[in-house]
């Protein structure tokens, strides 16, 4: 039986709040408060074979001691000489004041730390671990992020009195599986990730944790996509019947597509007329063509008798899908209406009556979509747009509000092909990777903030023309703190450098009708240079606009500014994009340099998942997906693989994880996110 975090020795209530600030709140989680890095301890040095530059561990006798005082900043410095029969070295402590009650002369202790040369080519090494001979920690060991309050000895002996009461027989794995892919069992990982008795012992402990990791991940979204129903088939949906209606639909818009969207659509219409739900995602690059190939779908799904829904991450996205929508269907007798948190009690239940009435093909809307009160009269097809921006339980609210319609998830965001592969369950992809007739690759360039007057010099220049631009910046206010442009700083300056140009600006503090207007505005032509921040990542689609400038380009993601860059060349005018750095060097100019170095997303959005690792690119808690502590799906793509494989014949073989074989699993899975129940997984 585990212990509780109460019963540890050495954690008070103080210290259990300190735990509490990392996110531990108990056994469990401590245990899976995995180490950030590793200390080898295994082998003693003698002190004439150290190298500057390496971290060793010495065993010494404290020969001399000096205390004197610094900058009061850095308060006491304690000087020690430690010495073997090989050699001396200094050790220096700042702000230490145990060390000099703790070290005494002729005593010997065990001295890890990193060696370093001072000027006089004196060995030395500066603020080392120091511990009697008797207490001294040997092999390799863990080294912790730390709370406020805790040292690395308090956190060992934390973790070590927790793994002292693990239960041995302790397992979540299904025992066929541990076979199959011999893999350490639950108990040896977490001992050995923690402690680990050799470098063998540690690999097939982090081999399991990794696994495990990601089977749990893919068996829970696979358990929340829906995709299987209870007797582990693939769920039935909605068999539309063989018709021409897509090619209808094509021959009315007055423009050919591209071969991408022909077979895209193509792809889409063959799960619409298969008895099986579709599950399928419309993924393509900035400017690529989605909304033709959706609007295909939903014309169809109308066509044959049945409502379709899309629903949008915000409301200037979701007001954009709906002008579109409705200048396309508008002539061809299909009606589309708009639901979002920001209309009038009366308009909303207006259009929720309108909407269960039958009376609107098409709903387009934001989370509004999926309130309870929102009824369809016969839901036939649901579309969500750039999906990993919703929680992991949003998409399947909306697919509840008919009888197993078909889904189809689209994102203008390229997402890494090592976490599609998880990410989206298995769904078969239709991938756009053509960019529409008379579309011309916009020319990105990497600017020194020295020489940005050059820049605003061709943007004033373009807008004089007729033409229009953006400015995006990091912060909407002008700050103390962070030295960074803002959109309201940089707007102000635009509208005196051109005051014959009308500057506006946009930001995401701004009322939604302010907005509104301010981007009716910028589409009439009548502001020619919007200033604003990530407002416009998505969604906001101006032929005219060819020039884009982002300021503090060092300050965004990759995949971020790429999308931001995607806002221009939407016309056939040849578009430019701007990235202005404040340095040549670091992250955030490496960055810079790899969008101006290609256009291709999918390339871009691997590389930017390198650069920041999988949680932060999707900032998972905060869309509902777990994260993963160790397991990286770039490095261990090859783990991905084979656990999502395995999770999808767990739940063929049973689809609830309902036998007594899987009850630990189900256990483990449901606390993994938390947003699973009996209810939402269809018991």
């Amino acid at each position: 039986m585990l212990k509780e975090i109460s019963d540890i020795k050495g954690i008070g209530e103080k210290k259990r709040e300190a735990l509490l600030s990392i996110g531990i709140a108990d056994s469990e989680a401590l245990l899976k408060y995995y180490p950030a890095s590793y200390q080898d301890r295994s082998h003693v040095t003698k002190i004439r074979d150290l190298k500057p530059g390496g971290e060793f561990l010495i065993e010494a006798a404290i020969v001399r001691a000096a205390r004197w005082n610094m900058h009061r900043r850095s308060g006491q410095v304690i000087d020690l000489t430690a010495a073997d029969d090989s050699g001396e070295i200094m050790l220096r402590f700042f702000s230490s004041p145990y060390v000099g009650k703790y070290a005494r002369n002729g005593f010997t202790y065990k001295i890890y730390g990193k060696v370093t040369e001072t000027s006089g080519k004196r060995l030395e090494m500066v603020q080392p671990d120091i511990a009697r001979v008797s207490d001294s920690e040997e092999g390799i060991v863990p080294v912790y992020r730390l709370p406020k309050g805790f040292s690395q000895k308090l956190m060992r002996s934390a973790v070590r009195q927790m793994l002292d009461s693990l239960d041995d027989d302790l397992e979540t794995l299904p025992e066929d599986l541990i076979e199959k892919r011999h893999i350490a069992g639950f108990a040896f990982a977490v001992r050995n990730i923690h402690f680990p008795a050799g470098r063998e012992a540690y690999r097939a402990a982090r081999f399991r944790i990794i696994y495990e990791e990601m089977f749990l991940f893919a068996v829970g979204l696979d358990m929340l996509s829906g995709r299987m129903d209870n007797a582990g088939s693939v769920s039935t949906g909605i068999a539309f019947p063989h018709d021409d209606y897509i090619r209808e639909f094509q021959n009315s818009l007055g423009y050919e597509l591209t071969d991408a969207q022909k077979r895209a659509a193509c792809e889409i219409e063959n799960d619409m007329e298969s008895p099986v739900q579709m599950q399928r995602l419309l993924q393509g690059d900035v400017g690529s063509g989605k909304t033709a190939v959706a609007a295909c779908a939903l014309y169809k799904a109308v066509k044959d008798g049945c409502q379709g829904a899309l629903m949008a991450p915000t409301e200037l996205l979701a007001s954009q899908h709906y002008e579109k929508f409705a200048r396309l269907f508008g002539p061809l007798g299909i009606t589309v209406g708009l639901l979002s948190g920001s209309q009038k009690p009366a308009e909303k239940r207006e259009m929720r009556s309108l909407i269960e009435s039958g009376m609107i093909d098409v709903v387009i809307g934001t989370h509004a979509v999926i309130q309870e009160d929102v009824q369809f009269s016969n839901l036939g097809l649901v579309i969500t747009d750039e999906q990993h921006r919703f929680g992991v339980n949003q998409r399947i609210k909306l697919a509840s509000k008919g009888a197993n319609p078909d889904v189809l998830v689209m994102t203008a965001t390229p997402i890494p092909r090592s976490l599609a592969v998880v990410i989206f369950a298995g769904m078969p992809v239709s991938v756009l990777d053509e960019l529409p007739s008379g579309r011309r690759p916009i020319i990105t360039k990497t600017v020194r903030s020295a020489k940005r007057g050059s820049v605003y010099e061709k943007l004033g220049e373009a807008a004089r023309k007729g033409r229009q631009a953006y400015v995006v910046a990091p912060l909407v206010s002008d700050s103390e703190y962070i030295d960074a442009y803002s959109a309201e700083g940089l707007a102000r300056e635009l509208s005196v450098k051109f005051p014959d140009v009308e500057v506006g600006l946009l930001h995401g503090a701004m009322k939604p009708a302010e907005k509104d207007d301010v981007m009716r505005r910028f589409a009439s032509g009548e502001i020619k240079i919007l200033v604003a921040t990530v407002v416009i990542e998505v969604g906001i689609d101006v032929p005219n606009a060819t020039i884009m400038v982002i300021e503090n380009a060092e300050r965004f993601g990759l995949a971020q500014m790429h999308q931001i860059r995607g806002r221009v060349g939407r016309g056939s005018e040849q578009s430019y994009c701007y990235l202005i750095v404040e340095n040549d060097s670091g992250p955030g100019a490496e960055r810079a340099d790899v969008l101006a170095s290609t256009s291709d997303g999918f390339e871009i959005a691997e590389r930017d998942l390198e650069m920041r690792g999988p949680g932060e690119f999707f900032g998972t808690r905060q869309h509902g997906l777990p994260e993963l502590r160790i397991g990286d799906p770039v490095r261990h793509g090859r783990i991905l693989r084979m656990a999502s494989e395995d999770a999808e014949a767990v739940l063929h073989e049973d689809p609830m994880l309902l036998s007594e074989k899987y009850s630990l699993l189900r256990d483990a899975v449901k606390k993994l996110y938390g947003s699973i129940t009996d209810e939402n997984i269809g018991i």
